[in-house]
């Protein structure tokens, strides 16, 4: 009797040593910045998931987020500086030669996000790294 609440015992501290996790409180939709009242922690732990609610306040929901179920990585991003069909300064640099014009995004991004864009004069599509003034960085 005594080794079973000894386990017993065990077991239950063993569950209290979990990591927690982060989890929305309600259903938070995509594109939605998540606030510190839409976030909590639950006891356990998912690989590629947060265990620090500092780190998701702020950042915006990639997908729609479940309340209970663990915000992954992948869930969520920086806030979009740019917006589907927004008109973008589209910047190419190479050699010490910079061409500057404009562009048509084709996806939602924030800072570091690749996202397509459309060159207006060309209609070529094209893909680059939104900067953090809003333009779009095109690499060869």
């Amino acid at each position: 009797m005594i080794r079973l609440l000894f386990s017993l015992l065990v077991l239950s501290a063993a569950s209290h040593a979990l990591a927690d996790m982060v989890v929305p409180i309600r259903t938070i939709r995509a594109n939605a910045i998540i606030t510190d009242i839409d976030v909590g922690t639950k006891a356990g732990q998912v690989p590629n998931g947060f265990d620090r609610v500092t780190d998701v306040i702020g950042q915006e929901a990639r997908t729609t987020l479940y309340a209970g179920r663990p915000i992954l990585v992948d869930d969520i991003g920086p806030p979009a500086l740019v917006a589907r069909n927004q008109i973008v300064a589209i910047r190419f640099e190479t050699a010490g030669l910079i061409i500057t014009t404009e562009g048509r995004s084709l996806e939602r991004g924030g800072v570091g996000d690749r996202v397509r864009i459309m060159n207006l004069t060309s209609r070529a599509t094209l893909f680059g790294q939104v900067q953090p003034d809003g333009s779009v960085q095109v690499k060869q």
